[in-house]
């Protein structure tokens, strides 16, 4: 689910700060170590069969490779020269990640990369992290320190002097901290700081078929784990219940992730809600969220009821399932951004459920990757167009207030021909995986 491009429910950014290694960043003893105490965690929480064939997905995993890495670092430097711009400062975190392979998260400290418009990386660093750092630097040998009582402002600063952009321009990563812009700024009253998103995005928002292999992998997962669920459901379970099914189902395959539960009238509100609710026959029940595969990730949404589902439930299904569909054809290289939301909202309005945002309440979807929402966003009133290798959630839905709602998310990437889901279609409220 889409509804904020950087906010999300307190679990779900738990689940993003303690997922930020992917399987094949697992060493082969921990995975033996799970595997042992994938039984002891059946025992204490009766895993069902369906749960306990989940099976791990390493084998399927193809790490980035450096070479990879270091053309992204070129085209970074490419695009900075197209929007002139003399460097560009990275925090730690996901877009160092994407460059570098560093999984290096920010804190008040500054850590960071200054990347040239020409040349290797240059790394700043608290002095006593120097050695940390150094077991994950691949690219450049450049690494300045501060001590405690220094500014890490002044390094960045003479950084810029000595490629002689001292009264330059500087792009700030957009998830820098507003004290750390501030302190560069300070710093550097000659340099001219500006976002540096579009390198950034301009980068990851185009993705690789490495990058498309890793997130298959992760839709793949997280679907295979709904199914599992979904077959192993009973009336009368809590959301609690089935939370632990979600941690033990992704610990089966290797992975980590998470996933919302809500149930009955609580699917009419797009996050949920965490009041108690129980599983009862023929309440819809929705799923939503997604797992870490090295890196990158997934974002399924799927809405289903145990049982027979009322008339009302299955004719909502099947107009989300026909705005989903209508998102897709209308998801080509050129088209616009807005003009995706536009064609499932049409859909909806058209069934009666309209206008604007009256039952279908948020944008149509967002970009997907190493983040889950990233650039750029299917809304109203974004004139972008789309290029091949974009990858977006698909995710249209209606919620009846005091009654229930209905949504249907598949990550899709654009092609030259086209956009295809990564995985396939809900085909029915009662039969949600066919």
């Amino acid at each position: 689910m889409d509804n904020c491009p950087d906010t999300a429910s307190p679990g779900r950014r738990r689940f993003l700060q303690s997922t930020a290694l992917g399987v094949a960043a697992l060493p082969a003893a921990m995975l033996g170590a799970t595997a042992s105490a994938k039984d002891a965690a059946a025992d204490a929480i009766k895993l069902p069969p369906s749960i306990l064939a989940l099976q791990p997905v390493a084998s399927q995993v193809v790490p980035i490779t450096d070479a990879e890495r270091r053309a992204r670092l070129a085209r970074a430097q490419e695009l900075m020269g197209r929007f002139r711009m003399d460097a560009i400062y990275l925090d730690g975190g996901t877009t160092l990640d994407y460059y570098t392979g560093m999984r290096w998260w920010t804190s008040e400290r500054l850590m960071g990369m200054v990347l040239p418009r020409s040349g290797d990386p240059v790394y700043v660093t608290p002095a006593f992290e120097r050695s940390r750092a150094l077991e994950q630097i691949r690219f450049g040998h450049d690494v300045r320190t501060w001590q405690e009582n220094e500014s890490p402002y002044a390094l960045v600063a003479q950084v810029m002097r000595e490629r002689h952009a001292g009264t330059g321009v500087l792009g700030i990563e957009e998830k820098v901290p507003f004290f750390r812009a501030t302190g560069l700024a300070e710093a550097m009253p000659q340099v001219k700081l500006v976002p540096a998103t579009p390198v950034t995005a301009g980068c990851r928002a185009i993705k690789s078929p490495a990058e498309l292999a890793l997130m298959q992998v992760a839709c793949n997962a997280t679907l295979a784990l709904y199914k599992a669920i979904w077959q192993g459901l009973e009336p009368g379970m809590t959301q609690q219940y089935i939370a632990a099914w979600v941690e033990a189902g992704y610990a089966r395959m290797g992975l980590r992730g998470d996933a919302s539960i809500n149930v009955g009238e609580f699917t009419a509100q797009p996050h949920g809600s965490r009041e108690p609710q129980v599983i009862r026959e023929g309440t819809p029940v929705m799923l939503d969220d997604g797992c870490y595969v090295e890196g990158y990730m997934s974002d399924l949404t799927r809405t289903f009821t145990l049982g027979k589902a009322s008339d009302k439930m299955k004719r909502v299904f099947d107009i989300v399932r026909k705005a989903q569909r209508a998102a897709l054809t209308a998801a080509h290289p050129g088209a616009t951004m807005e003009s995706v939301d536009a064609a499932a909202r049409k859909v909806i309005t058209d069934a009666g459920y309209g206008p604007g945002y009256t039952y279908f309440s948020h944008r149509l979807g967002h970009g997907i990757g190493m983040d889950m929402h990233e650039w750029y966003y299917l809304v109203q009133g974004n004139t972008r167009r789309i290029e091949p290798g974009m990858t977006f959630s698909d995710e249209p839905g209606i919620y009846i207030p005091g009654e229930f709602g209905v949504r249907l998310e598949d990550d899709m990437h654009v092609g030259a021909d086209g956009a295809r889901w990564f995985t396939p279609q809900s085909p029915s409220i009662e039969q949600p995986f066919g």
